[in-house]
């Protein structure tokens, strides 16, 4: 089973020197061989959405292991070394940093052709991606803007993602993994694991099961159409500015029953800190242009809304707000990184240690390092790194 963690790792704003990533792409290849004669393409796609897996391999590849670069050199390497090999090894790897990110659909769809994916398989493919992407950046609110991400398949259709944001302001980065054996639902706790060095004390994760409500009544929102939504969002906007103050309002004549709602009161203990204290709804027309499309097309599933084109993280906290303050549906204000393999103590302190992931993780990589064809120097070195990490 693979667990949710932490890896502790800072903003690199370094550049990897030529002669480390080409023995990178060396290294990564051979091991590559190895692993995926050993174990199968798809048993290596699902190495890659572990945490911890991937964390090792960077290591072992000879970057640092506590750099937020290890993500992203990782990526490339690898990429890099299975280039012209692609379909002998069953395997394609699509995006990368920065603008490499948005190539993540043409090349799902140009290795889709080479690996003789059907189109609809491939086309499948292209929108798990963009959805991952997605969730990420809008669902998980949680101060960290994606730069990277990657896009790992096998010829038989598992996917992994590897995507990456940054914070700035903390000096710090957050890696996102995914895996489609794990992935029931794309809007419900789709991830195999989170990274980050931090965890934040209030973040919106409408991808949490603890959503489900708050989704719920989200997808209720824009299905009533447009004006319905907007006398929400009017209540919403008037009582921002009011949290300290009970109201009760009747909302009739739109088509839904007439009934009582009461704002929450948001000076209990339960709501010290909450994000519509800093939301300025007023202002934004973009918001209300994106919630008429959304109420005309009226999606049937909170996927469909999500998927939408403009939808991004603040139509989602909007509604989110709505369906809290005036309905009583609360989202996860839960950070979902919660545990950690790196910060990990005997005494489960902070968080517990998962020997059992490290052990195999350890034995797969070592193996894969002593059956390469690498030289007994270079193997040795990489069998050290592993030993360290």
């Amino acid at each position: 089973m693979i667990q949710r963690g932490i890896a502790s790792f800072g903003l690199d704003s370094g550049h990897c020197p030529p002669w480390l990533f080409e023995r990178m792409v060396k290294l990564g290849r051979e091991m590559m061989y190895v692993l995926v004669a050993e174990y199968g393409p798809d048993e290596f796609i699902k190495r890659i959405a572990d945490p911890v897996w991937f964390q090792s391999l960077g290591t072992v590849l000879a970057f640092d292991w506590n750099a937020s670069g290890l993500t992203t050199i990782l990526t490339a390497a690898l990429k890099e070394a299975i280039r012209g090999h692609e379909a002998d090894f069953g395997i394609a790897i699509a995006g990368g940093k920065g603008k490499t990110s948005r190539k993540a659909p043409d090349e799902i769809l140009r290795w889709g052709e080479r690996l003789l994916l059907p189109s609809a398989q491939a086309e499948n493919l292209v929108y798990n991606s963009k959805m991952s992407a997605k969730v990420d950046s809008a669902l998980v609110q949680d101060g960290f803007q994606l730069y990277h991400h990657a896009f790992f398949f096998s010829r038989n259709g598992a996917w992994a993602v590897v995507q990456q944001g940054m914070n700035a302001e903390a000096q710090t980065a957050r890696r996102y993994h995914w895996f489609s054996e794990d992935v029931n639902d794309l809007v419900s706790d789709p991830h195999s694991g989170i990274s980050s060095p931090i965890t934040i004390k209030t973040v919106l994760d409408m991808s949490a099961s603890k959503s489900d409500r708050s989704r719920e009544i989200s997808t209720e929102l824009v299905q009533a159409g447009y004006a319905t939504l907007m006398k929400d969002i009017t209540l919403l906007r008037k009582y921002s500015t009011r949290l300290s103050q009970m109201a009760k309002v009747e909302i009739g004549g739109d088509g839904r029953p007439s009934r009582q709602l009461t704002l929450l009161n948001l000076e209990t203990r339960e709501f010290k800190y909450h994000p519509v204290v800093h939301e300025d709804f007023a202002k934004s027309r973009y918001l209300e242009k994106i919630l008429a499309k959304v109420t005309d097309e009226k999606p049937e599933t909170y996927e469909r809304f999500l998927a939408t084109e403009g939808v991004g993280a603040k139509t989602v906290r909007a509604l989110a707000l709505v369906g809290e303050i005036i309905y009583g549906a609360e989202p996860s204000y839960e950070d979902p990184a919660r545990y950690s393999f790196a910060h990990g103590g005997k005494d489960a302190t902070p968080y517990p240690v998962d020997r059992r992931t490290y052990d195999r993780t350890i034995m797969m990589l070592g193996d894969a390092v002593r059956k390469t064809k690498l030289p007994p120097a270079d193997k040795q070195k990489a069998l050290d790194r592993l030993r360290r990490a």
